[in-house]
């Protein structure tokens, strides 16, 4: 396991939430990618480390973007053999 992966439900899209996921997750010096899904949620997956806090992603999370509002997270541990490079990239 080298990832987390999260499913974010809610208004998450077109109101600049992987804007802010990627600021802020950076911000804080996780690294990972954040995308659209289409059925309207977003995926987020965060390289595993060891001084990974994921109380602190869920705070992001859930703080989201002045126009988001998360519904739910689903959050499953990932092995995709990922480059992961600096800080949490937007994927379109």
């Amino acid at each position: 396991m080298n990832c987390i992966k999260f499913i974010i439900y809610g208004k998450v899209q077109k109101v600049f939430f992987r804007k802010y996921l990627s600021n802020n997750l950076t911000k804080a010096g996780f690294r990972g990618f954040v995308k659209n899904l289409d059925n309207g949620s977003v995926e987020l997956i965060i390289k595993k480390e060891q001084n990974l806090n994921i109380s602190d992603i869920l705070k992001i999370i859930n703080e989201g973007s002045p126009k988001s509002c998360v519904e739910s997270i689903e959050m499953n541990e990932c092995h995709d053999n990922l480059d992961f490079g600096i800080g949490v990239n937007v994927k379109y």
